[in-house]
């Protein structure tokens, strides 16, 4: 085999091989008390040794290129990404979500490796150590309480109508054809799409199914009620009765990590026959990196929410 390539197999390969028995050994369900996906550790340490490994085990004169050790790791987290995603390990959501921090990590760690290879300050022996990191620290991190983040997503639309027929496309939301779906996100995501909600009667305690694709039901418990002004609404999913192909575990909406906890529409009138309708949610994150799932929460119940606003401006209008 020509040195040439066989130095980059070897560069590229053994950084993706470790990669995904990384990622096997971390979804094994039975050691989640030691080991576990959605976590600090796999999300910014596991790119970073795939960095540091990969300009390690690559020419010295390639490493000495700065652009080399900031791309070249890039290589073994599109592979990881490819495997992952062929073997059905991995979901396209998530990887989506995680391949910023994963790409900036591994240049990262593609630095450092460069840094120990470079001025050989025991580059073996540290390198050997970063491999075995992840078992270390995965267990300490597992054993840290995690700590809920609540957050608030909120979104609002204009409506040139009267606040009657507004709010009656609040309350009753009618089936919704596919054409009227613009949450294109969450489509690209692959989360179900909402198809209807409707309201048993107006007023508190009233309690209604937002229904969504794939067997997703938000089941919903007014809590507080301004005909045409205010709905406040508790909600809980009926995660553990859809089927488990429906979303990825890890991004799964009343799950273990992200869960909705309620809502609130409220119509402020502009002027004549001019609404503004606000919808707040609140959702809570329960990871140890909550300072990034957070984020990614609210973009995608932003989006979820203003996909419904649009549908009800657009009929309210009609």
């Amino acid at each position: 085999m020509n040195r040439n390539l066989k130095n980059t197999l070897i560069a590229f390969g053994i950084p993706t091989i470790y990669a995904v028995v990384l990622r096997l050994l971390f979804g094994i369900k039975d050691w989640n008390g030691i080991f576990s996906v959605m976590s600090t550790t796999f999300l910014f340490f596991l790119p970073s040794i795939i960095g540091a490994l990969t300009i390690y085990l690559s020419d010295k004169d390639k490493v000495k290129k700065i652009s080399y050790r900031i791309f070249a790791p890039w290589i073994p987290i599109f592979l990881f990404l490819a495997i992952t995603l062929l073997l059905a390990i991995e979901g396209w959501a998530c990887w989506l979500m995680i391949l910023p921090v994963f790409l900036i990590a591994a240049s990262i760690g593609g630095l450092v490796g460069g840094y120990l290879k470079l001025n050989k300050i025991n580059d073996r022996l540290n390198v050997s150590i970063l491999i075995f990191l992840p078992l270390l620290i995965s267990p300490i991190e597992q054993l840290i309480e995690k700590i809920p983040g609540t957050y608030d997503a909120y979104t609002y639309i204009d409506i040139n109508s009267n606040a009657y027929k507004i709010w009656n496309n609040v309350t009753r939301v009618k089936t919704i054809e596919k054409e009227d779906d613009t949450g294109y996100l969450t489509e690209f995501l692959g989360f179900p799409r909402p198809l209807k909600a409707e309201l048993n009667f107006k007023g508190i305690g009233a309690y209604r199914e937002a229904i969504f694709t794939n067997g997703l039901i938000f089941r919903e418990t007014v809590t507080e009620y301004q005909e045409n002004k205010k709905m406040v609404f508790s909600i809980r999913a009926n995660t553990y009765e859809i089927p488990s192909t429906t979303l990825d575990e890890h991004i799964l909406i009343g799950g273990k990590y992200f869960d909705v906890l309620d809502g609130t529409y409220e119509l402020e009138k502009l002027e004549k026959n001019k609404y503004r309708l606000h919808l707040y949610s609140k959702f809570k994150m329960n990871t140890t990196f909550n300072f990034y799932a957070g984020w990614w929460g609210k973009i995608i119940m932003q989006d979820i929410q203003n996909n419904i606003l649009r549908i009800e401006k657009k009929r309210a209008e009609e």
